[in-house]
């Protein structure tokens, strides 16, 4: 499948993420790696520093999270990072691992000859970066890996829902988690070879397995972390 045309200079401008945004995308990773844990506080001169924005963008970031449960304010004291337990982290990934599976046999009839050598291709690279224990190549090659899959289901909805459900992947912070790289070099070829076969109940099985791995791992992450 191919992609459509590089936009123009301004269309790239328009989809650039607003520094907010980018706040709120550094802080959630933290707290769902287990980086920052529940009761400690936030404030947004420090995330500002550390991202090199003003507060104000900082400060929008932060509330963003308070809206979503990861943070809550207290009078006079601030943001605080809000509870978020393993179980909470293993409930968003079996929906997801739900979304993900009804995307990959969807893409089964889809899919054609050149994704398929695409989807090779970036488990073939895949595969030699987490040999390299290169986790930031690992990263980029799974999330096109699975973008090229969900893109080619034709369900924009479902696309939408499981894309809520990725704040929940420390994507800065891949690194972190043990096991998570081999898990994205070793699960995939079980994926392709369903979809090689348009056989989508085995596509929906090994990608749901996939997904739900990667829960129960940055789960055990966290445990380990407190």
């Amino acid at each position: 499948m191919v992609d459509p045309a590089a936009p123009a200079p301004a269309a790239r401008r328009r989809r650039r993420p607003r520094l907010s945004d980018e706040v709120s995308e550094y802080v959630r990773e933290l707290i769902v790696s287990g980086q920052l844990q529940p009761g400690e506080f936030i404030r947004p001169e420090t995330v500002a520093d550390e991202l090199g924005v003003s507060a104000t963008p900082a400060r929008e970031g932060l509330l963003s999270l308070q809206s979503e449960g990861l943070l809550r304010v207290e009078p006079r004291r601030g943001f605080v990072v809000a509870p978020l337990s393993s179980t909470d982290i293993e409930d968003v990934f079996a929906g997801q691992a739900l979304l993900a599976g009804e995307l990959a046999a969807r893409a089964t009839t889809r899919l054609d000859d050149v994704d398929l050598a695409t989807l090779d291709r970036l488990q073939v690279e895949l595969e030699a970066a987490a040999d390299a224990e290169d986790n930031d190549e690992v990263e980029r090659l799974n999330h096109e890996f699975h973008r090229l899959i969900y893109a080619a289901a034709g369900s924009p909805k479902l696309s939408w829902m499981i894309k809520s459900s990725l704040n929940y992947a420390p994507r800065r912070f891949f690194s972190s988690v043990d096991g998570w790289p081999q898990a994205s070099a070793d699960d995939h070829r079980d994926i392709i070879d369903a979809l090689r076969r348009r056989d989508a109940a085995g596509a929906r099985a090994a990608m749901s397995a996939h997904i739900g791995k990667a829960g129960r791992l940055l789960a055990e992450h966290r445990r380990d972390s407190r």
